[in-house]
This record gives structure tokens, sequence and C-alpha cells, in this order.
């Protein structure tokens, strides 16, 4: 496993940084559609619109995305002598992703969930707000990876 890796590590970095992309995409997308169906009245045919359109994007482009980057980010954790674990960036990086957008995505998915069943309470400005998150933890995790500061 370890030479798969090792000969195959700079195409498995490609993907996850594509996956990456596609998943930031999504959930910087998502919450726009939120902003928008968050004063569209229920039942009427911008909201059923809006349904469709952000149960295929969670379902289609963000879930597998996720999926991706996550697979791809641990196969590169495990790539003997590409991760130095002393180093605090690391750590930072793993925070960032894990706990940060992957606790974003678990919201987006409840608030999806919401949305569907006419239930959400919240206003398009809580989701302007929510907008930004993943903004800057894309920020602090380029950096992280790119400048190594710690």
């Amino acid at each position: 496993m370890a030479d798969f890796l090792s000969e195959w590590q700079l195409w498995i970095k490609a993907g996850h940084v594509i996956a990456v992309m596609a998943w930031l995409a999504g959930m910087l997308y998502l919450p726009r559609l939120f902003v928008y169906h968050a004063d569209a009245k229920a039942g009427s045919e911008l909201s059923g619109t809006l349904k469709i359109m952000e149960r295929r994007l969670l379902r289609a482009i963000i879930n597998p995305a996720m999926a991706i980057s996550m697979i791809l980010g641990i196969f590169m954790l495990l790539t003997p002598g590409l991760i130095d674990f002393s180093q605090l960036w690391i750590w930072i990086k793993l925070f960032c992703a894990f706990i940060g957008l992957g606790g974003m995505h678990g919201l987006l998915s409840r608030w999806r969930k919401d949305f569907e069943a006419d239930r959400n309470t919240r206003p398009a400005s809580f989701y302007r707000k929510m907008n930004e998150i993943p903004t800057v933890l894309m920020i602090v995790i380029v950096i992280m990876v790119i400048v190594r500061p710690f």
C-alpha cells in the first residue's frame, strides 16, 4: 500500500484538490440558495424550484466531493514521508477541514432538510453570514498548506 501511495502521490493530490474545489464551490453556493429560499413563500413555485436545486446540489455535488476529498486526504496522510505530523500546520489544517468544513457540511444538510419540510425559521441574513464560514476556513487551510507558518 505504501508503494502505491508513494507512486500515485501526485495524482492523489491532484484529485484531492479537484474534489475540495468542488466541495467548496457547492458549500459556497448552497447558502446563497438558502438566502433566496428564506425569502420565498412556503409552497410557492420558487420554493419548490429551490428545494429541487438544493437537493440536487447537495446529493450530486457536495456529498460526493466531500467523500472524495476526505478519502484522498486520508491517502495523503498515509503516504510515507509526505506529512510531518510534528508540525502544527497540519493539525490546524486537519481541524479546519474535518471539524470546520465537515461541521459546516452537516449544518448545510440539516438546513436543507428544514427547507424541504418548510420548517425554516431563520432569516436570509443568517444564511448570508453563514456563507462566509467556508471562505474563512478555505483561507486558513490554503495558508496552512502552502505557507506552513507553524
